[in-house]
């Protein structure tokens, strides 16, 4: 399995789950965890997501994911799982 992490971070507003949401499944990306909140306004979401089946390679997964927090107003970061644990690792 080909694991990613994905990174919301914005101002709240109507719809940002959905559309991320329907991002992914359109690109056969699967959830595996996510956990969101939202703190004096603004929301904060991070996913777990198993990339194995998406239908583009990650490099343009993760450019049109990133195109898509501009057009609603929120900072997409999308990083392969072993990516991501290098870089937070004490």
């Amino acid at each position: 399995m080909s694991k990613a992490i994905i990174t919301v971070v914005g101002k709240d507003t109507v719809g940002i789950i959905a559309r991320v949401c329907t991002f992914l499944a359109d690109n056969q990306i699967n959830i595996l965890d996510i956990s969101q909140t939202i703190v004096q306004g603004y929301f904060n979401m991070m996913m777990i997501v198993d990339i194995t089946a998406a239908d583009e390679r990650f490099g343009a997964l993760a450019e049109a994911i990133e195109k898509l927090g501009d057009e609603i107003g929120v900072k997409i970061k999308c990083q392969k799982e072993e990516i991501f644990t290098s870089m937070h690792r004490i």
